[in-house]
């Protein structure tokens, strides 16, 4: 929705307000033309219903204005006398048009010094709720969100079953593009399984001012830019839109930033060039091929111990003579330490061969281990346009920054008008996971723009084995080694799990005695 779209949204959703509570304005003291003014009109009928100002900035905050507005409709009737359980619900299930009803149907009397008190304890107790999840969603849309990690990509890293705390702040909270939206929860709606948005209306891309930019390296949680709605598709197989911020959520490391050059070379990143130096934290993993004397009871034990020390234990297959294993996720280091058990005959990592269609731009020769390079675009950068350089920018044209793209031959047309280069509107990066053979990423997808990036995981509040549901007891499943612990840093992660428990019994111990206090001074 462009810009324009939405004031005049607000215009004509202001001209509503105006002609069902004019009439309630006047006999308020107001004068009917305030009831009309956008932004103004707001300012007015919280004084009207003796509620803070400040409330109107709220109805501009997506997902947000949605919960608040069926508040401001009841507490508009209770402040014309309208206070029965008849009067709240038709407020409320009509979408406050039952208001312009009473505006021209009703006799009114305005009640200015009202109590702003819940009429019913019910009332009260659903008043609570409403503001905090009024809060809750504040907190979540722009400041922190928590994520739970679903795939192995950046396993020994994050791993399945650990709960994140994202950041939204550190590169700028973007504001919500789905305006008509379900709070606290992402694309679907739990059990019923359906959509939790509508994509109309929808608001232009923005976002605050960012706290730092992303840096080679980090760990960052956006919207998978290629993402469709597979699972509500009709019949026909038509893929439905989804808005930007709706997309699923993805985390990977960002190895490349605008202005780089990527390449891999026989699965080694080099980045402008250069071998990629990852943090200490960061443990690549690849598929290996381990031969090993199979009838060796030794050899095999200690294999498998090793395996679990490493946490690579998951495996897949060993051959009819037991004597070969194909193991998923191994580091360098553990390849190394397995070379060093006796019995062990050869560890090889198992490189892709010939030519993947799947990994991008799909034009090339190229594999998941062997591609390159790729110029990350950056904003403001210009690029030529001819046959070898189209398709690397195509999704970019048309689906990112929305021209239409012909292409004819050797004839290029954006927007119906021939082109022989293209200047990026925005910055894009380069998404991998650290498993890198178990990783759906740029690889396969390309680019990820700017306005995608949702933020950057900084804490680990909990962490639960999601994995070996039966093979392990309840509470053996936790890991509270992981529980409280950064993302990134230097060194190993650090627990600060003890230090939150004892802060949390020195909040109940200041609680009890503070109670006491209270009650021997109110005796």
């Amino acid at each position: 929705m462009e810009t324009t779209s939405w004031v005049l949204t607000i215009i004509i959703l202001s001209t509503l307000h105006g002609i069902c509570t004019w009439k309630l304005y006047v006999t308020a003291g107001k004068k009917a033309w305030e009831a009309f003014i956008p932004v103004y009109n707001g300012i007015k009928l919280m004084e009207i219903i003796n509620r803070p100002k400040w409330w109107v900035l709220l109805l501009f905050i997506p997902v947000i204005n949605l919960l608040l507005l069926p508040v401001i409709w009841i507490e508009t009737l209770r402040s014309f006398g309208r206070k029965s359980s008849t009067d709240m619900w038709l407020g409320v299930l009509t979408f406050g048009f039952y208001i312009g009803y009473i505006n021209y149907t009703q006799s009114t009397t305005y009640e200015p010094n009202r109590s702003t008190k819940p009429a019913t304890k019910a009332l009260d107790t659903l008043g609570s709720i409403t503001f905090a999840i009024i809060v809750a969603t504040f907190v979540h849309t722009y400041f922190i969100q928590p994520f739970v990690i679903p795939t192995s990509s950046l396993e020994k890293t994050l791993k399945i079953g650990d709960f994140l705390f994202v950041s939204k702040f550190h590169y700028g909270a973007r504001t919500p593009m789905t305006t008509v939206a379900a709070p606290m929860v992402h694309d679907t709606l739990p059990i019923i399984k359906t959509k939790s948005y509508s994509s109309w209306p929808e608001l232009p891309y923005f976002r605050f001012p960012a706290l730092q930019k992303i840096e080679r390296n980090d760990i960052v949680v956006f919207n998978w830019p290629v993402d469709t709605v597979a699972k509500f598709r009709d019949n026909s197989g038509i893929k439905y839109y989804k808005p930007i911020d709706k997309k699923s959520n993805y985390v990977k490391r960002c190895v490349g930033i605008p202005g780089d050059e990527i390449t891999i070379k026989n699965s080694d990143l080099y980045v402008n060039g250069k071998l990629a130096q990852l943090p200490h934290r960061a443990k690549p993993q690849f598929s290996y091929k381990v031969a090993f004397d199979g009838t060796n009871t030794t050899t095999t034990s200690t294999l498998d111990a090793t395996l679990r020390e490493l946490e690579c234990s998951d495996g897949f297959g060993v051959n009819d003579t037991r004597d070969t294993l194909f193991i998923r996720a191994l580091t360098d280091e553990g390849a190394k330490a397995l070379k060093g058990i006796t019995g062990v005959k050869s560890v090889e990592k198992i490189l892709a061969k010939g030519t993947e269609k799947s990994i991008f731009p799909y034009t090339k020769n190229w594999n998941v281990d062997n591609l390159g390079p790729i110029k990350i675009p950056s904003q403001g950068e210009t690029v030529t346009l001819n046959a070898e350089t189209v398709p690397f920018y195509k999704m970019i044209i048309t689906e990112y920054e929305h021209h239409q793209l012909q292409v004819n031959g050797n004839e290029i047309r954006i927007d119906g008008k021939p082109a022989t280069s293209y200047t990026f509107n925005q910055d894009y990066y380069w998404m991998m996971g650290d498993n890198r053979h178990n990783s759906e990423d740029s690889r396969y997808w390309g680019f990820v723009p700017a306005d995608h990036i949702v933020g950057k995981p900084i804490f680990i509040w909990m962490s639960f084995d999601l994995n070996n549901v039966f093979q392990k007891p309840f509470l053996d499943r936790f890991r509270p080694e992981r529980f409280f612990t950064t993302v990134s840093g230097d060194g190993e992660p650090q627990s600060y799990f003890k230090y939150f428990l004892f802060a949390l019994a020195g909040y109940f111990v200041w609680d009890y005695f503070n109670k006491k206090k209270k009650k021997k001074e109110e005796a």
